[in-house]
């Protein structure tokens, strides 16, 4: 089974119910275009978002250097996320393929993402009641889960792309 995403069109369908050459023609095209500017969308809110986080780091830098921190990490670690979308599209570009690792990928940072956040919010509250606690256990505890679980998705992928490589 591939677990690849070809973007193909319809195979052998009857004369009748396909799409005139140069119809089809244009709407690849639009097609084409349409990843390009999602692609470049992915590009520049990703470049906007890392200088908008690092202002944001150097002006509250002196309230607080380990909450600035933790808001810097996340805020890059979303732009990390941007990065890998337009990469896959880059990809997709290249070889009309989307592939699962990179959204594996996206997975997991995601993941460490709001593991991160939740540890933060938890360290500003002085107070804490037990149902908040427990929430907070139990959101940590379901992330470390789902990004375990990413990782070992993406060990067993990438030794399946291995094994074949070796059977060719």
């Amino acid at each position: 089974m591939n677990h690849d995403l070809k973007h193909e069109s319809a195979p052998n369908k009857a004369p009748a119910a396909q799409v005139p050459g140069a119809w089809m023609w244009g709407l690849l095209f639009l097609e084409k275009w349409g990843y390009v500017t999602v692609g470049l969308s992915f590009l520049v809110v990703g470049m906007v978002s890392f200088a908008n986080a690092w202002y944001a780091f150097w002006v509250t830098v002196q309230s607080g250097v380990l909450k600035s921190a933790v808001v810097l990490t996340n805020d890059l670690l979303f732009v990390l996320i941007l990065l890998e979308l337009f990469r896959t599209v880059i990809n997709f570009l290249r070889s009309q393929v989307i592939t699962l690792e990179p959204f594996l990928y996206i997975g997991v940072i995601a993941g460490m993402r709001r593991i991160l956040t939740s540890g933060s919010d938890l360290t500003d509250m002085h107070l804490v009641s037990t149902e908040v606690f427990q929430r907070y256990l139990w959101d940590v505890g379901l992330n470390v889960v789902i990004v375990i679980v990413l990782v070992l998705a993406i060990f067993l992928y990438r030794s399946r792309i291995e094994s074949k490589k070796l059977e060719t």
